[in-house]
């Protein structure tokens, strides 16, 4: 196949969530063909209705298709999807096909796939993509790749439809730069709500603190994406908590592995699995801000319309 040619291209997705939905439409209003799976037939619904052809089974996916995409939510859906014997997509994609798990999971599930797909004669890259529901819709994300330069090379077309992509170096290395990436993003979060906490409780409006500090050193990308979505107490998932505590676990398994000791993703993860016993696990990664306020009896109040 030649991924610069999208006409030419068959192109399979599964898993039309919060973010695969916006990249899977990326690649059908560039002229891919779609075949598309979802475990909720309903959540693909808007790609069928621009064009795509829905199948029941992974498998299927992988029999139209030169060009698997996966995007779902944990290594178990990964391997469900991807490894399953009679449903999944390895055993039905033809030689030279390629896959590619935008996932963020396990490196050596990652690595894993890889030897699988090269079994039937394809090839695999893991692919965790950085950038929420916003980076989806707007083809900007930040997507880490691993696998061989070729595999790389053949879908760098594709990937450029969906944002910027890089290879970090053999299987399981997209996975392990994703650790990385959510490692700093968790203890950013932790000090973004924080000090959203303390510049209240000092008696400082809340949206002019942050209009303040942002244009300085203290701005960021969370800063920019989230702290509004705080200020208007809208918790609505750009990316799930549920699932970032699914990636801060893998760290800090692989933390384990290493024999490496970060407190700070520790306390990061502690902090995100109170959002989870208090229920907010479907809520985005903002909803940190209500676990430190259940901490404190403290609840910032919800900002003015301007």
């Amino acid at each position: 196949f030649d991924a610069a040619a999208p006409a030419a291209t068959r192109v399979g997705w599964i898993g039309t969530g919060v973010m695969g939905c916006s990249m899977a439409m990326h690649l059908i209003k560039a002229g891919h063909p779609l075949t598309v799976y979802n475990r909720t037939a309903s959540k693909a619904q808007p790609l069928v209705d621009a064009g795509a052809t829905y199948v029941q089974t992974p498998a299927e996916v992988a029999a139209n298709s030169d060009v698997v995409c996966t995007m779902v939510g944990f290594p178990t859906d990964v391997r469900r999807v991807i490894l399953d014997g009679e449903t999944g997509v390895v055993g039905s994609m033809k030689p030279g096909a390629l896959l590619v798990d935008f996932t963020t999971t396990e490196p050596a599930l990652a690595k894993e796939i890889a030897s699988a797909a090269s079994d039937r004669g394809c090839a695999a890259l893991d692919a965790p993509v950085s950038g929420g529901d916003a980076g989806a819709r707007n083809a900007a994300l930040s997507i880490m790749c691993g696998g061989e330069r070729s595999a790389y090379e053949a879908a760098q077309p594709l990937l450029a439809r969906l944002g910027t992509a890089r290879l970090m170096g053999a299987a399981g290395a997209g996975q392990q730069t994703k650790m990385g990436n959510q490692i700093a993003i968790s203890t950013t979060m932790v000090g973004m709500c924080e000090s959203m906490l303390y510049a209240h409780k000092a008696g400082l409006d809340v949206e002019e603190f942050l209009e303040a500090i942002s244009g300085g050193a203290a701005g960021s990308k969370s800063l920019d994406l989230y702290s509004a979505r705080i200020v208007k107490r809208d918790m609505a998932p750009g990316f799930m908590a549920e699932h970032f505590v699914k990636d801060l676990g893998i760290a800090l398994a692989e933390c384990q592995r290493m024999n490496l000791s970060l407190p700070g993703l520790a306390l990061a993860q502690s902090l995100y699995l109170a959002v989870l016993a208090q229920g907010h696990g479907r809520c985005g990664t903002q909803a940190l801000i209500m676990a430190l306020e259940n901490l404190n009896n403290h609840t910032l109040p919800e900002g003015k319309d301007k």
